[in-house]
Parts: structure tokens; sequence; C-alpha cells
């Protein structure tokens, strides 16, 4: 799925699947011993681009209260820059 297609989807299935991709990230970083094969998005840019055009998709208002573009970054700076 293209980040076009997901996209296109309503307020609930985005939601949803940034919090996968958040647990994605958990999981990774932890029990998964940095295997990429558990991220959704294949690698590590990917699912970090993939998450933060999910979260810059959401108006103001929208944004989830349980997850920042700050966190978003900090996933990225310890999958991208810390192997």
């Amino acid at each position: 799925m293209t980040i076009g297609e997901i996209l296109q989807h309503d307020l609930r299935f985005r939601y949803m699947l940034l919090g996968r991709l958040q647990a994605d990230c958990e999981y990774y970083l932890g029990f998964g011993n940095r295997n990429t094969d558990r991220l959704w998005a294949g690698n590590e840019e990917a699912q970090i681009e993939t998450m933060t055009k999910l979260y810059e998709s959401f108006k103001e208002e929208e944004k989830p209260e349980w997850l920042t573009m700050d966190e978003i970054k900090e996933y990225g700076k310890r999958m991208i820059t810390e192997e």
C-alpha cells in the first residue's frame, strides 16, 4: 500500500495504522532485536517516513495526544542512527 493510498483512508484507519507503526517501533527497539521483518513498512527509513506523513495528514485539532512529531523523530534517531 502506498502512502497516497493510506492517506485516502478515513481518520480512524489512519489513527489505527499510526498506532500499529508506533507499536512496531517499540517492539523493534526492544524484544524485536532490531529485526526489520517486524516493521510494517519493511525498513527503518520507510517506517519513519510513513509515520511522519500519517501524523502530518491530521489537522491540528485531530493530531493524536498519545504521539508527537518529536517522538516520531526520536524513534527515527534511535532506529536509523544508532544501528
